[in-house]
């Protein structure tokens, strides 16, 4: 029996180094399962049964708890003085003797309930140190490695630490092709419990994407002399981001874009390319709409509506194409960055056909 103890102690303690998963919440699942099981085939009530694993002594027992009576009614339960005290000689009328399960039974219960126990345990363990994993790094960036991509939705399964999550086609950078192996920053939008266990809704698209790769890259933004106020993104193609700095003598632009431009070009690589507009927030709504439209010059900004947040804005003849933009692009952007309804017109008042 010492045998099994010891392995069965060894094959838990495995799986404590190589899932991460406590051998004491392993065990508690095993007691668990082994005593449903026993009071099963014994058919009785918790109080007959017992479970007890002891590590340290390498103690693993089963036993069913027998009232000593006179007449056996119920032989699961109860016992004669006479078997009693073949178990301890000086038993008497009413003792409860613990009677170690058989070898053949316990094998077969240590067998099958207590591997059922395990790998159920396993699970719940699994689950829980998943959830408690994405939701340490709800809202961050982190990287995730692909492992899985469905040929059909073109979904990809991606590891993050220990844990696995989805990757949806439509949360993937347009153009983007992602391969079994490669390594990716993802950002966890939502981590939540779901029927079918914790899951992380996770991003390549989403704005905040931007801010977390520039929050690691750019200490002015970590340590909050520099803020993002908004980021608008069409992901793979150009975003836009507004930053700003209480201090004067800081250039909140200047700081995001690093000396010959190495901070913002190294988010650009790691975006596959995507344009990065970085421009100054200001409260003024002609100041800021001027600035978001970089990177055309802009003549004039005029308030056409304050409560519907709409403005118009001049710009050179030349220009009228830049601050539009390839399908609009420039100026979608722009009036999202700035939350005002934008109307673009050329300085002559005339549009090229």
């Amino acid at each position: 029996m010492s045998k099994q103890n010891k392995e069965f102690f060894e094959a838990v303690n495995m799986m404590e180094k190589e899932r991460g998963i406590p051998a004491e919440f392993l065990y508690d699942r095993i007691k668990t399962a082994v005593l449903t099981q026993v009071k099963k085939l014994n058919d009785c009530e918790e109080e007959n049964v017992g479970c007890e694993i002891n590590p340290e002594k390498n103690i693993l027992r089963i036993f069913v708890k027998k009232t000593v009576v006179e007449t056996v009614e119920k032989p699961t339960i109860e016992l004669t003085v006479e078997q009693a005290q073949e178990l301890k000689k000086n038993a008497k009328l009413g003792d409860v003797i613990e009677v170690d399960l058989d070898p053949k039974e316990f094998g077969r219960i240590t067998a099958q309930s207590t591997k059922h126990a395990i790998r159920s345990g396993l699970r719940d363990a699994e689950k829980g140190i998943m959830l408690k994993e994405f939701q340490s790094k709800q809202q961050e960036i982190v990287n995730a490695k692909v492992v899985r991509i469905d040929p059909v939705t073109g979904n990809a399964t991606v590891e993050i630490g220990k844990s696995e999550a989805i990757l949806p086609k439509n949360e993937q950078v347009e153009g983007e092709i992602l391969h079994e192996g490669d390594t990716v920053k993802v950002y966890i939008i939502e981590a939540r419990v779901t029927d079918k266990g914790p899951k992380a809704m996770i991003s390549r698209r989403h704005p905040n994407l931007i801010r977390r790769l520039f929050e690691e890259e750019v200490p002015e933004l970590f340590d909050g002399t520099v803020t993002i106020e908004a980021v608008s993104r069409e992901a793979g193609a150009r975003t836009k981001m507004a930053v700003f700095s209480k201090d004067a003598d800081i250039d909140p632009v200047g700081a995001c874009i690093g000396s010959r431009g190495q901070r913002v070009e190294k988010i650009v690589e790691l975006l596959g390319g995507e344009k990065i507009d970085i421009v100054k927030y200001s409260e003024d709504p002609t100041e800021f709409v001027a600035a978001a439209l970089a990177p055309a010059d802009v003549l004039k900004v005029e308030i056409v509506n304050e409560q519907e947040k709409s403005c118009q804005v001049t710009v050179p003849d030349n220009q009228l194409s830049l601050a539009i933009g390839n399908k609009g692009q420039n100026a979608r952007l722009a009036a999202r960055l700035t939350g005002w309804k934008i109307d673009i017109k050329p300085e002559s008042g005339f549009y090229e056909g």
